[in-house]
């Protein structure tokens, strides 16, 4: 399990080799990268910035306690809604980002899908597809951030649960996500999907964990975003051949 998930990660840093074989098709998946980046830090830097007044807000119990409780639980608490919060924008930044760029991010999976060869003949969607995509994955994310939010109230060690756990889950989401242009193109069934994630779910959470982990260096988000859609192409080839899909239709009706 430990090998595979560091076949994970090792394929999210394949992803990086297109910057030197294709470098003015990455250079333009920075694009839509930097408009979501806008658009979150207009969010973001107000909540972090007023972190004290929301931790007291929430915590008006602790009003009256004694230094250095009240200090050490308000801080807590904004410590696990920052952790909350910064799982809901990766996966926000990664939907939007999608969905702004689809134009782009659609010429970076084609080229690797021509680069691994044989590749599918439809094109794995479109804007609409990548915009039905985005808000799928940004009510997931509404959902892992408020588990995130309720394992952090946990005693003592619910801060590093938080944050851990945050990783974890956002980074597995985002894997499933960026992989779906390519098992788009191919028409593959949810029933095929979960035998492909069955198959390669250490290798699918190291990719994942990865990218969520470069995500969160700043501005790695910008740089990696159009790596990480080169690399869950990879990765998707990569399961293809791992597990092969029994065919529910006759094989001449089956896409390749």
């Amino acid at each position: 399990m430990i090998q595979e998930f560091g076949i994970g990660v090792r394929t999210l840093l394949r992803g990086f080799t297109l910057w030197r074989t294709r470098p003015g098709l990455m250079n333009r998946g920075l694009v839509p990268a930097l408009i979501s980046l806008a658009i979150l830090a207009a969010v973001l830097l107000p909540l972090v910035f007023g972190m004290t007044s929301i931790s007291a807000w929430l915590t008006p119990f602790a009003e009256e306690w004694p230094a250095p409780w009240k200090g050490l639980v308000r801080g807590a608490v904004g410590f696990v809604v920052v952790a909350a919060a910064i799982a809901l924008s990766t996966v926000v930044f990664s939907a939007l980002t999608l969905t702004i760029g689809d134009p782009f991010y659609q010429r970076i999976w084609h080229a690797v899908e021509v680069d691994l060869g044989d590749p599918p003949p439809s094109d794995g969607g479109g804007f609409w597809s990548a915009l039905a995509e985005g808000l799928r994955l940004v009510v997931l994310g509404i959902l892992i951030a408020l588990v995130v939010l309720l394992i952090g109230f946990v005693p003592l060690i619910g801060g590093f649960l938080a944050a851990v756990l945050g990783v974890i889950l956002s980074g597995r989401l985002l894997a499933r996500e960026l992989t779906g242009r390519a098992f788009d193109a191919r028409d593959f069934s949810p029933l095929d999907r979960a035998a492909l994630f069955s198959g390669s779910r250490a290798r699918v959470l190291g990719f994942g964990v990865a990218t969520q982990l470069c995500f969160l260096i700043p501005g790695g988000a910008v740089v990696v975003m159009p790596v990480a859609v080169a690399a869950s192409t990879m990765l998707a080839r990569d399961m293809m051949a791992r597990t092969p899909l029994t065919p529910l239709t006759p094989p001449d009706a089956r896409p390749i």
